[in-house]
């Protein structure tokens, strides 16, 4: 089994997810659930490492060498020597991602047998069986990204082969042999989604992720994720505008909160603002010019207020507010909590 192979790098002290910052639990959460060999899915907000958490699983899975049949777990006999024999693959080459949509087929996820094709080669023969990207994850990880978008049709699809290792595809009952972790997300608060059923939520482990603890973890995702154009970026200003998106994660008005990504974006937007004038640092004015372009569309107010002003509106007001509490001053390098 694949955790099998995982299991001395999840037992190892060193940290087997060095790209996410902080998220402490998560990973320990994420490392108990693997060594039990449980397909999970991880719930929380936009832009909190989610993804990248999974690419880390991936990565851990040892370099294989395979054959075509091997490769898609179809057990198709020619598929080898069609794929011109074995070759070698890293486990993030074993990475393979579904986003989750309403009109998500499951041909897309199991793949599609040509009848015509099946009749005279067999329905999982080379020429009949197209494979879908839940055999392209044979030996890897399956991720599912918004899975609470999926139809139910899908999802009952997905169940039967993480249940029972057979899948339907039209009159045809077929056995899976495609062995994988299964990763999943599902963003609590996003309303235009499909319910995912007891029964359904039942075959997981949920994992919880949140935004970064503490401004010195969101500080450190800025500066390792954000490009760098050669600007220089003021501590102070730096910390005053994370501030700012943590100081709206917690405003009352709001229903969607700015993700990590706004925090990015507020590195990023000053500096090309300073490049685009011949500045060699990055000013306040920088900060107040990039907000309502990085920040408008990640929020989303609440029915009590979206009638009474538009987002653009209330980032400008928000940031005027924001700074007659709080002074740059006040601001230090490397603050452990976060500005009330």
């Amino acid at each position: 089994m694949l955790s099998d192979e995982l299991k001395k790098q999840l037992l190892s002290k060193e940290d087997p997810f060095p790209d996410i910052i902080g998220q402490d639990d998560a990973k320990q959460a994420t490392k108990s659930a693997l060594l039990l060999k449980r397909h999970v899915i991880i719930v929380g907000p936009p832009g909190i490492g989610k993804t990248t958490l999974a690419k880390n699983v991936a990565r851990l899975l040892p370099d294989i060498e395979v054959s075509g049949d091997e490769l898609f777990g179809t057990g198709t006999e020619k598929a080898a020597e069609k794929k011109g024999g074995k070759r070698k693959l890293k486990g993030i080459d074993r990475f393979v991602r579904i986003q989750g949509s309403p009109d998500l087929t499951t041909e897309d996820l199991l793949g599609d047998i040509d009848p015509i094709k099946a009749l005279k080669h067999g329905p999982l023969s080379l020429e009949a069986f197209t494979p879908g990207k839940i055999f392209k994850a044979h030996k890897g990880v399956l991720f599912f990204d918004e899975l609470n978008r999926c139809p139910e049709k899908l999802q009952n699809s997905l169940l039967q082969v993480l249940e029972e290792r057979k899948a339907t595809l039209g009159t045809y009952d077929i056995d899976i042999k495609a062995d994988f972790i299964f990763i999943g997300t599902m963003n609590p608060d996003d309303s235009s989604t499909e319910k995912l059923s007891d029964v359904f939520l039942d075959r997981f482990d949920l994992l919880y992720m949140g935004y970064p603890e503490d401004i010195s973890h969101e500080r450190k995702i800025v500066l390792s994720k954000g490009s760098d154009m050669g600007i220089a970026y003021p501590d102070n200003l730096l910390t005053y505008a994370i501030s700012f998106v943590r100081h709206l994660r917690s405003h009352l008005d709001l229903s969607r909160k700015p993700s990590v990504r706004a925090s990015i974006g507020l590195y990023e937007r000053p500096q090309s603002y300073a490049l685009l004038d011949s500045r060699k640092q990055v000013t306040m004015q920088d900060i107040e010019r990039s907000l309502v372009s990085v920040l408008a569309h990640r929020i989303a107010l609440k029915p009590s207020v979206k009638y009474l002003k538009t987002p653009e509106e209330f980032t400008k007001e928000a940031f005027r507010e924001f700074s007659h509490s709080h002074s740059i001053e006040e601001m230090g390098d490397e603050q452990e909590g976060d500005v009330p």
